[in-house]
């Protein structure tokens, strides 16, 4: 069979021509992740490095999607096993379930995007009340046999046959405390078959059948339950909160099984080739002694550290250092690992390419450049937008007076103030309601995400840097602390005793530091990253005080500045925001809002000219306000001089500048009820009233307020030219561009145009100066979108308003629908993120694309840039390099992302035509 016929698509229905379902680990690759998941496929790769694996089979990902699309696997699949299940007992020796010495298997998911804890996994299938005790002669433990099965029907139970887990943990709780231990290795043999009996009458109670002894049927139960975890509630809300599709299902592989409880000189564990919190090179993980893999990430018993194991188990250890070697140089990356040693022997249960946190991130990315593992553009792709964000959040002030209470693992970064709260719906409940919440638990679990993504922080009293708390924390950017194991959990009383004595209640604060392990009492003050202060040049890389994550930083802006074709500016509007963008990198202002200029102690000149009856009042406001306007834009053509500074007139509309209706309509009532003058206060209710619009942002605003009052526009674009005539008599280079707002059709922008060269002419007659001032407007209504190519005859160039022309597109008040509807849109899965947020490619990107394409075979020159929010927006800046923009602009805070994603655009676009 081609290649190209095992991996066709299968269309619909259970019967599906010519496709191939099932592939043993010798077969695949680590580039068929669509096909055979992230698992299957980098278990194909390891098998093929010769790196010691279990051998077995994986079930694709197009037989999961004919089970969801029909609700039965393919006709072709039970023969497929079947016939992998038999090379498998051939290999091994034994037959899967037989009663004297039985092959067992797991069955584990495996998407082609890691989604930690999200999906189902059963091990030990095969074991039924005959095949343990075969498995106990064969491996001379009583105890491993019964423990394996005592472990299998509660994860089939749970898993499979819908049985509430904490129904297993209340019964095993309780065979601890009638055996007065603590942890489940000091139950002995007898103990776990006592265990097993009760396990079963849980299953027979809770599921209304008895546990099955048919290891096949075992087995495929336990498919198509990896098949249907695919879309349980927590893995659609994973896949929403990482942006996973909803379409790709997920892989199941079928492996051997190894044993890591199988006594002292057994255990399993997780190792990362480097720290994935800090990028640091060392010898990162976490090892369990007489264990199995699940107990590590379940975070149910406390770990040691991987380096330990040297100590231990020398050989194994040895080995491990020698593949995890071997494994990073192959896939060039920090590589995570999932271990088990039975009886003395090593064996590898999987690879991936670990999670990291932010600064991880930049380190690591910086490392493999300098170890010539990696390129510079290809270093661009291992980091994000998302992640230099995170780095520029706050940390805690280390001067400042703390009352510190316990120390865990520093799994996550960050630092992370709020309310204690002890369940996932609490959190998410106060959350909602505005509250900052802290999830604290004993152990997180996959039923915890709600809360975890509802949470500021996350703490744990069990499990380390591999438990599911770390791995989804560090997957979210969440900051997190686990395993401070002198804090006692109580969840059940919803409180918290730290060490002294002291109880945390819920709804105490508390704070936690995710890059020290430090948990304290009370909010700790923060300050700012270091990485802002880079940015604000207040630390520089190179010098002896520099943060090793700053040099880090430094070198991929370098990269990103190099390879980026996009321009970045700054939604700027006064002296002091622009300074601050300027240090920050921008190449110019995009967006100068004047109306912000029209506030405060101007506000009286503003209401001057709103309530004018006469052209001369008109005038006479007009001309007050000039000078100060002309001031602004010569103290902003100052601070951004030889870089271009986009002037939007004024926008909004005018009764924003007038006081609140309600307001003033007391302020005139009480004023009548008292005989006090109130001439002023009533003369500007009725043009509050006069002014009053049903829906003010489709109203009197923008371009029509130049067109309806006279002199307005002019007065703004006089003070932008003689601004820039003082700045040249200075010696400096002002590059001004006066932008037109909300025009919908080209003979607005003509008027207004017109209007504006003729007072530029006089300008410069006056100055003796010839300004170069271009005019152009704001593309922010659909219908301006759609005759752009009319539009650009008269403008010099177009910058798109995404917000209003979001707001345009979809119907939507931002003010409004984001309150009111969006939560229940995200959930519902109808928004994978909101527009607002992100731009709509299909809807509102359509429009853009049309736009740049019609203005540009109308002016070949003409330029194009985008000035709302999603200018700083990761995947927004990749869109509108693909579209052809020649910039973006975003808000000073986000220049640095803007910078980093263009980057990262260029680099991926050169990749893909290369491709």
């Amino acid at each position: 069979m081609s290649e190209n016929k095992d991996l066709q698509v299968a269309e619909h229905g259970t019967s599906v021509e010519g496709v191939k379902f099932v592939y043993d680990f010798t077969e695949g690759n680590k580039d068929l992740k669509d096909l055979l998941g992230g698992k299957g496929a980098n278990l194909a790769e390891m098998t093929n490095l010769g790196l010691p694996v279990p051998p077995g089979f994986t079930i694709t990902t197009e037989a999961c999607k004919v089970y969801l699309e029909s609700g039965e696997e393919p006709a072709a699949l039970r023969d497929e096993v079947s016939a992998h299940l038999d090379a498998l007992e051939a290999r091994m020796g034994k037959k899967l379930g037989q009663a004297d010495d039985p092959l067992l298997v797991s069955v584990r998911s495996g998407a082609k995007f890691s989604m930690p804890g999200m999906m189902d996994t059963v091990l030990n299938i095969g074991l039924s009340d005959k095949s343990v005790q075969g498995l106990a002669q064969q491996a001379g433990d009583d105890r491993f046999a019964w423990d394996s099965y005592r472990r299998l029907i509660q994860m089939f139970g749970k898993t499979v046959l819908g049985v509430d887990g904490e129904l297993f943990e209340d019964a095993l709780d309780a065979a601890k405390a009638a055996k007065k231990v603590t942890v489940d290795t000091e139950l002995e043999a007898a103990d776990l078959k006592k265990l097993v009996t009760k396990f079963k009458k849980i299953v027979k109670t809770e599921a209304g059948r008895d546990f099955p002894q048919d290891p096949r049927e075992q087995m495929d139960l336990a498919i198509h339950a990896v098949f249907d975890s695919w879309n349980t509630d927590r893995a659609k809300l994973y896949r929403r909160q990482e942006r996973i599709p909803g379409d790709l299902g997920t892989a199941v592989n079928v492996c051997s099984m190894v044993f890591g409880n199988l006594g002292p000189d057994s255990g399993t564990g997780v190792a990362f080739t480097r720290d994935p919190a800090s990028g640091h090179q060392g010898v990162y993980g976490d090892y369990l002694q007489n264990a199995q893999g699940e107990d590590v990430v379940a975070g149910i018993r406390n770990t040691v550290p991987l380096a330990e194991l040297e100590q231990i188990d020398k050989k194994s250890y040895d080995q491990l250092m020698q593949i995890m070697e071997t494994l990073e140089n192959h896939y060039k990356d920090l590589c995570d690992i999932e271990f088990t040693i039975e009886r003395g022997v090593l064996w590898m249960l999987q690879t991936r390419v670990g999670k990291r946190t932010a600064g991880a991130a930049f380190r690591i990315a910086t490392q493999l450049v300098d170890q010539g593992l990696i390129d510079e553009a290809e270093a661009l792709t291992r980091v994000n937008g998302a992640q230099l964000a995170q780095l520029m959040f706050p940390r805690f002030d280390e001067d400042a007076k703390v009352s510190q209470v316990g120390r865990g693992i520093a799994a996550s970064p960050g630092a992370a103030v709020g309310k204690a709260v002890f369940d996932s719906y609490t959190a998410v409940k106060w959350s909602r309601s505005g509250e900052k919440v802290i999830l604290i638990r004993r152990e997180t679990n996959p039923d915890d995400l709600d809360g975890m993504i509802a949470a500021e922080g996350i703490l744990t009293s069990r499990g380390g840097k591999t438990s599911h708390a770390a791995v989804v924390a560090r997957g979210m950017g969440k900051t997190c602390v686990c395993g401070a194991e002198e804090l006692e959990v109580d969840t059940k009383r919803r409180r918290m005793t730290v060490p002294g004595g002291h109880v945390v209640e819920e709804g105490d604060v508390v704070s936690i530091d995710g890059s020290s392990g430090k948990v304290y009492l009370g909010e700790v003050p923060v300050v700012p990253s270091p990485v802002v202060e880079y940015f604000e040049g207040r630390m520089h890389p190179g010098a002896d005080d520099a943060d090793e994550l700053v040099e880090a930083v430094h070198r991929m802006m370098a990269f990103a500045d190099r390879k980026r074709r996009l321009r970045v500016r700054a939604n700027a509007d006064n002296a002091e925001d622009a300074l601050r963008a300027r240090r920050f990198g921008a190449q110019g202002i995009g967006l100068c809002r004047t109306e912000h200029m029209f506030l405060g102690d101007r506000r009286e000149l503003v209401e001057r000219l709103i309530l004018a009856d006469t052209d001369t009042e008109r005038e006479e406001s007009l001309k007050q306000l000039l000078p100060l306007q002309k001031q602004d834009f010569v103290q902003l053509f100052e601070s951004m001089d030889g870089l271009p500074v986009t002037v939007r007139l004024l926008d909004p509309p005018l009764h924003e500048f007038l006081p609140d209706i309600t307001e003033l309509s007391v302020r005139v009532a009480l004023a009548e009820s008292r005989q006090e003058p109130h001439e002023n206060e009533l003369r500007l209710l009725q043009a509050v009233h006069r002014l009053h619009e049903q829906n003010p942002m489709l109203g009197l605003r923008g371009v029509r307020l130049g067109l309806v009052i006279p002199g307005l526009f002019t007065m703004q674009v006089r003070a932008i030219a003689e601004a820039a005539a003082e700045r040249k008599a200075a010696k400096g280079d002002p590059r001004a561009e006066i932008m037109i707002p909300l025009v919908g059709t080209v003979q607005e922008l003509e008027i207004v145009r017109e209007e504006a060269d003729a007072v530029i002419a006089e300008v410069e007659a006056a100055s003796g100066t010839q300004l170069k001032l271009s005019i152009g407007t704001m593309i922010e209504l659909p219908r301006a979108a759609l005759t752009a190519g009319q539009i650009a005859e008269a403008a010099q160039f177009f910058s798109f308003g995404t917000n209003d022309l979001t707001q345009t597109v979809w119907g939507f008040s931002r003010d409004d629908v984001e309150a009111s509807f969006f939560t229940a849109y995200l959930e519902k899965g109808i928004f994978g993120v909101s527009p607002f947020e992100t731009i709509d490619k299909d809807g509102v990107g359509s429009l853009v694309k049309l736009a740049a394409k019609a203005g540009r075979e109308t002016r070949p020159d003409l330029k194009l840039g985008v000035c709302g929010e999603h200018g700083g927006d990761p995947e927004s800046v990749h869109f509108f390099h693909e579209v052809g923009l020649d910039y973006v602009s975003c808000s000073p805070f986000r220049i640095p992302v803007a910078r980093l994603e263009a980057g990262r655009a260029a680099v991926q676009s050169q990749g893909s035509d290369h491709r």
